[in-house]
This record gives C-alpha cells, structure tokens and sequence, in this order.
C-alpha cells in the first residue's frame, strides 16, 4: 500500500462536514431563523488555548454561525466566572457555549462544569450528558470522541467485531470513546489502559484498532501495534525545535514516521482528529438551536 493511501485526512472530512453543516444553516436563515450562536469563554494566557478558540470562532463563521468570545483575565475568581455562566445559563440568543480548559488552579473545574446547564453544553462534559451517552440516549457528545467515531466511519473502517485498544482514561476522550466504541452500533470489544497497566505492548499488538490518547509525545512505537492496525493519534504537543521557523514543531502521542510502516491507517499530527473536534463542535451547536 501507498504511504499516502495509509493517512486518515481529518481536515478533508472535517471540510466534508462543514459544507452539510453551513448547507443546514443556510436553510434556517432562508426559513427566517437566527443563525446558530456558540459562545467561549477562556480565562488567562494559555497559548494553546487562545489558538484552539481563535480556530473555533473562524470554523463558526465558515459556517454562517455566530460566534462570541469571553476573554477573561488570569485573576479573574471563581465566583465571577460562575456569575459569567449563570449570564450564558440563561442568554436567550446563545444555543451553546464551552469554557475552555484548562483553567487556572485557583478555579475549580468540576464545580463549574457542573454549572454549565446541559442543554447548552456543546463540549458534552457535564454529568448529565455523560450519563445521557452511558445510557446510549441521546445527548450533546463530547467533540473529540464524537469526532473519532466520524473519521471512523467516513473513511470505512468498520468496528463491528473489533478489538479495539485506548491508550489513556481520561473524562474527555479516552474514557467516553471506550463507551461510544462499545456500545450498540459501534459494537467493538474495548480495552483500556493507563499508567498502571501491565504488559502494555502486550496488550496494544491485540488491538485492530488503537486510539492513543495518553498525552506523552511519542509513546505509541512501531514494535507496539500489529501489523495492519488502524492507529488514531490524539495527541498534540508543541516540541521546542530551533531548526524551524516557528520554533517548534506539532507531534503527536504516536512515533508516526515509525507507527506508519507497520499500520494499515493512521492519523496524522496535525491535520487529524484535531479538525475533528472541532467541527463536531459545531454540529453540537446546530442540533442545540434545532432542539431549541
């Protein structure tokens, strides 16, 4: 096979979604209707986090929806970022909004992604839509996963049947992804590992399909993963590299260069699930002002 042929194009399929997404938005506004409103809201100077929003807002207007943005100080206090969420809470003309993560260490997290209220929480964190997801009903997803299941299933990689190994637990990817892959539909047979599994190469060269999500640059090796596996990358870290011109340079938690020879399909970094996210993002969106 190809090199080229092994690459799972997420910007490709993200762009695919993102004409049905502004074809749908377009019919609300012949209709009448408002356009879609996502809201963000980021607190301080996380580098990272003030790129991802700022694709966010250009993804929204690619797409003829509304976008707002709270920028927030670093010092801003947990009661004012709450007072913040009761506004978005109750803002008749906001469908969906996110607070961006990480936030700082003086302000707690899960108190205020219990705030947010579930029928506006297009990142699909709050417990009510996770249960909703457990549950196999009806809910806003969590982008990231919900974007893997895409990519997935438009590039014909079928699951029914399947062993599939993820590589991190965490509330945001590796744990929903496991539920959305196990469930009715998806039907895959799922393993999870994290920092206390033993014989993890072990483990990993079972798996048909590998969803790495494990936050070390990296880690995934080609002596890992059996030989025609599908590997989905959700790493993203930026590697301080004074050879380029930014810099730095983008991996991902998987050794692509290596993990490619042996794998039948692979995502890269960038250019992967990244643009997945966040056009599942906007999918959410679309179906809470539907649901509105």
């Amino acid at each position: 096979m190809n090199i080229g042929d092994k690459i799972i194009d997420g910007k490709a399929i993200a762009d695919a979604m993102k004409k049905e997404i502004a074809a749908e938005v377009a019919g609300m506004l012949d209709k009448g209707m408002d356009a879609p409103h996502l809201a963000a809201v980021i607190v301080g100077e996380d580098g990272a986090s003030k790129t991802y929003v700022a694709s966010k807002e250009k993804a929204c207007q690619s797409v003829g929806m509304t976008s707002s943005v709270y920028r927030l100080p670093e010092k801003t206090t947990e009661e004012e970022l709450l007072n913040l969420i009761n506004f978005l809470n109750n803002d008749e003309e906001i469908d969906g909004y996110i607070i961006q993560l990480p936030l700082p260490k003086h302000i707690n997290e899960t108190k205020v992604i219990h705030s947010i209220n579930p029928k506006k929480d297009v990142d699909g964190f709050t417990p009510h839509n996770i249960g909703l997801m457990q549950l196999g009903e009806p809910s806003f997803l969590p982008a990231t996963p919900a974007g893997i299941m895409e990519l997935l299933k438009r590039s014909g990689i079928e699951t029914a049947g399947k062993r599939v190994v993820v590589l991190g637990r965490s509330n945001i990817v590796g744990t929903p992804i496991s539920v959305m892959l196990s469930r009715k539909g998806a039907d895959a047979t799922v393993t999870i590992c994290h920092s206390k599994t033993e014989n993890l190469p072990e483990i990993t060269r079972q798996a048909d399909i590998l969803v790495v999500a494990i936050g070390k640059p990296k880690f995934l090796k080609a002596d890992m993963v059996k030989p025609g596996a599908v590997v989905i990358d959700v790493g993203i870290h930026r590697i301080e590299d004074k050879t380029t011109e930014k810099g730095y340079r983008i991996e991902g938690d998987v050794d692509f260069d290596e993990v490619i020879k042996v794998a039948s399909k692979i995502t890269p970094v960038p250019g992967g699930v990244g643009p997945m996210t966040i056009v599942e993002l906007l999918y959410n969106t679309l179906q809470a002002k539907k649901r509105r």
